[in-house]
């Protein structure tokens, strides 16, 4: 026989039990719900990192966070979110918050780790360059290319790399240097020429590159481990003319004055610094001992460089060297090779930013994201839309409500918004004055829309941050609320306070006993230059002689470094010769301060007295800040209410929040329906969920066990 139960009143009680209890609200202020993972977000952000919880501080904590609440909804309810001033700096720390959100942070450390693996290497290469504008025409561009692909062609089949480069290079140095850029490392050419250099063998020729400014080959001549940094001095005696100008003659003279100051500093052992300062004709390091800021490689001239690179101890001076701006004399004042990882993460970080690579993070994020948001691009629709750019477009007489029924095409779509061609058309009418200088409008449109739908993406992206990373939710919700509590606290209470005067001095009347002198003196100090002198003043004020201006006078009559007086009144702690005396009226012994001697003459002891208000503003001041604000949060505590849910503080106190986590896992299993004639929904209930009396299914509203009997 069944034993059928219905529990249905039973189960809804339980059930409207059971959804008070799991809810992760903790505390509401007015009608704002607190979630209580948001909460120990803000809680644990600013407690000591390992501290245990405190019960008790954890109240306190609470009760200071109910405080903030309530401020800010006073703010809120002022409209102080709604002031532009507000709203556009909140706008500026957003900006400056999203920043790291909007870039691939993994490619970002790929690429600083990158960097500083090649910081270890330094590379010398020769490179050929025919220049191209990144907005050239198709044809112009292809005309470009076939260019540089015969001259790397003429490389590869042994014509001399210098000579070709010199003959064919249009970098406006290569007919002086041959296309040969010296040793550089890591961050220093842009990041497709790095590339090249360092993933191109030594001896080797490599492919062909596109860089802003056109395409590149290039030979790797060298390769070598990094020589780090130097930090040097310079006495530099300069040609008279400019580089390449100067006659044998002039040329020795300076040669000459030269060997004369590293004479007086070798074998005279002449200062260095001070020979900088008296001979360098480098004013700007002169001044410093011909001190220079850290380098490394291929930040000075080559001969420079390789002169002090070859200093080996901190301290080492070389023989006079020749750049083509004069001689020098280079001492070396340290060194420093590449550090850890670790220690030079911070500053590569801030290279990486700016340059050129940091647009590789962006793009790397934009096609993750054309994944995520399922971009789709209509390419006939962009193509279409350029039979539209004529003159009158270019010259600003173009206008887009004249064509808006025809531009309805769909360009792109991310996610679930659809970017039209009027869009496209829209952002194109702002460029139109640049396209007067462009050499294929085509290809501006190409470069244009693939700008425009990667700025879509990522404003797309900057959109659903606050809902796709919680930090970033929290962080703009503390930094919110911080703007709004500070201007509304400093209108309440801290400028209040210095304003209010009437309100400052009624506080302290009221509560001036607050503000007490403690037992202090009036006392002259006497400083005497030895102790004979000492002796001398000591006797005279012993005999009843107090007038000390009078007994200065004549001690001073030789010098006036015998005797020297400070007078004042002292709290304990002012003045260590102070402290050591009896404090009763009268003279004290002498005191032994190294060659000089001191006396205190202790003129008057004052009782513990209230202070005037000029005497303690600053702490009456703040003591009426706290006045206010008890007073103000009475106000709101009377205004907005606050419920504190007791259960779920419980749990965060005792260390069980994890208890709603199981909870809420309960309470999302759904109980079974069955339906049709009981006896066989009963049948089917006990076969697909087997029986006991802790099954429950449901029949038309009511619930029953599976139990049988």
């Amino acid at each position: 026989m069944k034993k059928i139960i219905c529990l249905l009143v039973i189960a809804t009680i339980a059930m409207n039990s059971f959804a008070q209890n799991s809810s992760r609200t903790l505390l509401t202020v007015a009608d704002e719900e607190v979630n209580v993972d948001d909460f120990l977000s803000v809680y644990n952000k600013n407690r000591q990192v390992g501290e245990d919880l405190d019960p008790k501080t954890f109240d306190e904590y609470v009760q200071l966070y109910v405080n903030f609440k309530l401020k800010v909804k006073e703010a809120e309810t002022l409209g102080m979110d709604t002031v532009p001033s507000f709203v556009k700096e909140l706008s500026g720390y957003r900006k400056q918050l999203a920043n790291p959100y909007l870039v691939d942070k993994q490619a970002g450390e790929q690429l600083i780790r990158e960097a500083y693996e090649r910081l270890k290497t330094e590379v010398r290469a020769s490179h050929i360059l025919i220049s191209v504008p990144e907005d050239a025409s198709p044809a112009d561009t292809l005309k470009a290319y076939k260019k540089i692909q015969q001259f790397r062609a003429e490389v590869l089949a042994g014509a001399d790399f210098a000579s070709t480069s010199r003959a064919n290079s249009q970098d406006p140095s290569a007919k002086d240097n041959a296309g040969d850029l010296g040793y550089f490392s890591a961050l220093y050419m842009v990041y497709p020429f790095e590339n090249a250099a360092y993933n191109t063998a030594q001896g080797e020729v490599s492919e062909i590159i596109r860089s802003r400014f056109g395409y590149h080959f290039l030979k790797v001549t060298d390769k070598r481990l990094s020589r780090g940094e130097v930090k040097t001095a310079h006495i530099m005696v300069k040609f008279t003319k400019p580089a390449g100008q100067n006659t044998p003659v002039e040329i020795t003279l300076t040669q000459q004055k030269i060997n004369e100051i590293y004479g007086k500093i070798v074998s005279e052992n002449a200062d260095f610094a001070e020979m900088a300062k008296q001979y360098s004709d480098d004013k700007n390091s002169a001044a410093k001992g011909g001190e220079l800021p850290w380098f490394g490689t291929n930040k000075m001239v080559e001969t420079f460089e390789n002169a002090a690179f070859s200093l080996k101890n901190t301290g080492d001076i070389s023989e006079p060297v020749q750049t083509p701006y004069g001689w020098h004399i280079i001492k070396l004042v340290d060194r420093k090779s590449l550090g850890s990882f670790e220690d030079e993460k911070a500053e590569i970080k801030k290279k990486v930013e700016k340059d050129s690579r940091a647009q590789v993070k962006r793009t790397s994020l934009v096609n993750k994201l054309k994944k995520e948001y399922n971009y789709k691009v209509n390419k006939s629709a962009v193509n279409a839309l350029k039979n539209y750019v004529d003159t009158d477009f270019i010259a600003g007489k173009w206008s887009l409500d004249d064509h808006l029924k025809d531009l309805t095409k769909t360009i792109f779509t991310l996610g679930e918004i659809k970017y039209t061609q009027a869009d496209f058309a829209a952002h194109l009418l702002k460029s139109a004055r640049r396209m007067k200088n462009t050499i294929d409008a085509s290809v501006f449109i190409n470069q244009a829309f693939a700008k425009w739908s990667e700025d879509a993406i990522i404003a797309y992206e900057d959109a659903n941050l606050e809902s796709k990373y919680n930090d970033f939710r929290l962080l703009m919700k503390e930094y919110r609320d911080g703007i709004l509590l500070y201007e509304l606290t400093d209108k309440k209470i801290w400028s209040k306070a210095v304003k209010d005067t009437t309100g400052l001095k009624a506080f302290y009347q009221a509560n001036k006993q607050n503000y007490m002198w403690d037992t202090r003196v009036e006392a002259k100090v006497i400083n005497c230059q030895n102790e004979n002198i000492a002796c001398k003043v000591y006797k005279k004020l012993s005999k009843g002689n107090i007038d000390i201006e009078k007994i200065q006078a004549k001690i001073n009559k030789k010098s006036s470094l015998n005797m020297d007086v400070k007078e004042g009144v002292f709290l304990k702690g002012e003045n260590t010769f102070v402290d050591q005396v009896e404090w009763t009226q009268g003279v004290s012994d002498l005191i032994q301060d190294n060659q000089n001697v001191k006396i205190v003459y202790v003129e008057k002891v004052l009782a513990p007295q209230v202070k005037e208000l000029k005497d303690t503003k600053g702490l009456v001041t703040s003591d009426y800040q706290d006045f206010l604000e008890k007073q103000w949060l009475a106000e709101l505590k009377a205004k907005y209410p606050v419920r504190i849910n007791n259960y779920v503080l419980d749990l965060v106190k005792t260390n069980r929040i994890g208890e709603l986590d199981v909870e809420e896992e309960v309470k999302e299993v759904s109980i079974p329906v069955f339906k049709g004639h009981f006896n066989k929904a009963f049948r089917k209930a006990v076969n697909t969920l087997g029986s006991s009396k802790d099954i429950i299914f449901e029949w038309y509203g009511n619930l029953y066990t599976t139990e049988l009997k």
